[in-house]
């Protein structure tokens, strides 16, 4: 989850597609997919579906971060760099 946050929050005002997001912090489909949905139900990222941009294409859901999961990626941000101060 923590890398997943990182990852929406480099570029939280923009909306992402989960393939995107896998090939950005390598998890696989299986853990990305529950992660998102799971963050979706706490209210830390918004979903919505997206119609494709090419003809016969399926629609895509794409993801970004809510208010709520922008500032637990920053407090997350801020104690790892306080940790990795103190090692």
């Amino acid at each position: 989850m923590i890398l997943l946050l990182g990852s929406l929050a480099a570029q939280a005002a923009d909306w992402r597609h989960g393939y995107e997001l896998m090939k950005e912090t390598g998890l696989m489909s299986g853990t990305l997919y529950p992660l998102l949905m799971r963050m979706t139900d706490q209210g830390l990222v918004e979903a919505e579906w997206r119609e494709p941009e090419q003809p016969g294409r399926p629609p895509r859901h794409v993801y970004r971060l809510t208010a709520s999961g922008l500032a637990l990626a920053r407090d997350m941000a801020t104690n790892s760099a306080a940790v990795a101060k103190l090692a």
